[in-house]
C-alpha cells in the first residue's frame, strides 16, 4: 500500500471537512432557472449547481493540498499553495523566453525541456539582475535527491490558451530559481490530476508543439505516484471513495440546498 494507514485518515478526514463546510456555507449564484427547474427538477438542478462548485474547489486547491499530504513523508520539503517563490528576471531573460515562445508558437521549433532550460539559464548569467518576482506555486516538492519540483496543478481539460500562459510562467520560474541558485535541480510540471478520457490515453493535443510531454507534463496515475510511489493514484481513489461514502447521506439529505 502506497498510502499509509495514517496518510489515508489525514486526507479523509480532510476531504469530508472540505465538503462538510462546502454543504454549510454553498449559496448557488443563480436563485431563479425557471426554465431548467421546469425542464429537469430544481432539486437535480440544485445538486447539479453544488458538484460544479465541488469540481471546482477540487481544481483550485483541495488537489494541491492532498499532493502536499501524499509527498511530505517522501521528501525534504513539500508546501502546497507555495506563495513565496521569489527570485529574479532580467531583460535579457525576458528576451529569451519571448524567443522560445514565438518560436514554439510559430513551430519553428520542437519542444525541448532541457535545451530551454540551458538557454534561460545562460541568460540569467548575462547582465543585470534584474526584477524582482514573487509568483505562487501550486505545489513545491523538494526530493530526497533535492531535485526541487515546480508543479501547476490543471483541471482535465485546459484549453490551448490556458497552456500557453502555464509554458510561459514554467520558464520564468526556472529563471527566477537559476537567479537565487545556478546549480539547482529544477523539473517544472504540468500536472493534470487525472484522465478523462480513461481507460483511453490521454488527449495530449492542446499539448503538443509547446511542451516537451516527456519531461514536463503528468497526468493521473503518473503524478500521484511520483509524489507518493507505487499504486499511490489507486490508494487516493479509495480514500476518496471512503469520503463520499461518508458524506453521502449529508449530501443527499441537503440536496436541495434551501
Amino acid at each position: 500500500m502506497a498510502l499509509s494507514k495514517q496518510q489515508s485518515k489525514e486526507i479523509k478526514e480532510y476531504l469530508v471537512g472540505k465538503i462538510r463546510w462546502k454543504l454549510d456555507n454553498y449559496n448557488p449564484e443563480t436563485n431563479a432557472m425557471p426554465f431548467h427547474y421546469r425542464l429537469l427538477g430544481k432539486d437535480r438542478i440544485a445538486l447539479f449547481s453544488f458538484i460544479h462548485s465541488v469540481n471546482t474547489t477540487l481544481g483550485t486547491s483541495i488537489f494541491e493540498q492532498v499532493g502536499a499530504m501524499i509527498a511530505k513523508p517522501h521528501t525534504k520539503r513539500t508546501i502546497g499553495q507555495y506563495k513565496e517563490f521569489e527570485g529574479f528576471v532580467s531583460s535579457e531573460v525576458v528576451l529569451t523566453i519571448d524567443t522560445i515562445m514565438r518560436e514554439l508558437r510559430a513551430a519553428s521549433r520542437k519542444p525541448n525541456k532541457p535545451k530551454e532550460t540551458e538557454e534561460v539559464l545562460a541568460a540569467v548569467k548575462k547582465g543585470n539582475q534584474g526584477k524582482k518576482m514573487k509568483k505562487r506555486v501550486d505545489l513545491f516538492v523538494k526530493m530526497k535527491d533535492n531535485t526541487e519540483y515546480y508543479f501547476e496543478l490543471k483541471s482535465a481539460k485546459p484549453n490551448i490558451n490556458e497552456f500557453t500562459g502555464i509554458k510561459k510562467q514554467m520558464l520564468d520560474w526556472i529563471a527566477m530559481r537559476g537567479s537565487q541558485k545556478p546549480n539547482a535541480k529544477v523539473k517544472t510540471i504540468v500536472a493534470i490530476p487525472y484522465n478523462p478520457y480513461e481507460p483511453q490515453p490521454y488527449e495530449r493535443w492542446t499539448l503538443q508543439g509547446l511542451f516537451d510531454l516527456n519531461e514536463e507534463v503528468l497526468v493521473g496515475k503518473e503524478f500521484w505516484d511520483l509524489l507518493g510511489g507505487k499504486d499511490t493514484y489507486e490508494d487516493l481513489l479509495k480514500v476518496f471513495e471512503q469520503a463520499g461514502l461518508e458524506l453521502y447521506d449529508e449530501i443527499d439529505r441537503k440536496k436541495k440546498f434551501e
